[in-house]
């Protein structure tokens, strides 16, 4: 390869990463990067809501499943549902 060649090479990725970073920069100041992972975090059908230790074993974990809320009971050897409503 010449100089020539090498250094349009490395102008060329210049350019192509700077636009990388350009984009990234415009979609986080004009919010995109949150309007996007709001529309991603509608599809979540399970969430953590609240946890617990009880002791060194178990402990009691509230969850979220498709607009149900459960109370588990974890713990090393054995899981326990509690409450579901």
């Amino acid at each position: 390869m010449e100089s020539v060649d090498i250094g349009r090479f490395i102008a060329s990725l210049s350019f192509v990463i700077g636009l990388i970073f350009a984009v990234a920069w415009l979609a986080k100041r004009y919010g995109l990067e949150r309007k996007l992972n709001l529309k991603a975090s509608q599809f979540k059908r399970i969430e953590i809501l609240d946890r617990m230790m009880i002791d060194q074993r178990r402990r009691l974990v509230l969850i979220r499943r498709d607009g149900r809320e459960h109370l588990l009971l974890l713990g090393n050897t054995q899981d326990l549902l509690i409450e579901s409503y």
